[in-house]
């Protein structure tokens, strides 16, 4: 069984087992997750898919961890103008394990 969820204005594919890297969620490790926003399910074969089908689907996951993903550098170069600018960022995740597909 797999689904596709929508969760931090990105869509994930996601099947039971599976650790995904999600925007923070702001729970604590070990804390149940729950998307409600399903927008496709695969039952062996079986495709629901659109709002009337789904309205009471839900995924179910588990928090594995909290933390920073890896550096984003971001360079600002202008050529012969003595201009540089060198940043870094690292964005939040939360990673979960996803446990339950329900329909």
């Amino acid at each position: 069984m797999e689904a596709v969820i929508a969760t931090g204005g990105k869509q994930y594919r996601v099947a039971p087992g599976q650790v995904i890297k999600v925007e923070r969620l702001g729970k604590d490790k070990g804390a149940s997750v729950e998307f409600t926003k399903v927008l496709l399910v695969n039952n062996d074969g079986q495709v629901t898919v659109g709002p009337k089908g789904l309205a009471s689907a839900r995924v179910l996951g588990q928090v594995v961890a909290e933390r920073k993903q890896d550096k984003v550098l971001v360079v600002k170069f202008k050529r012969r103008k003595n201009y540089r600018r060198h940043r870094g960022h690292r964005q939040t995740m939360t990673a979960v394990r996803i446990t339950k597909i329900e329909v």
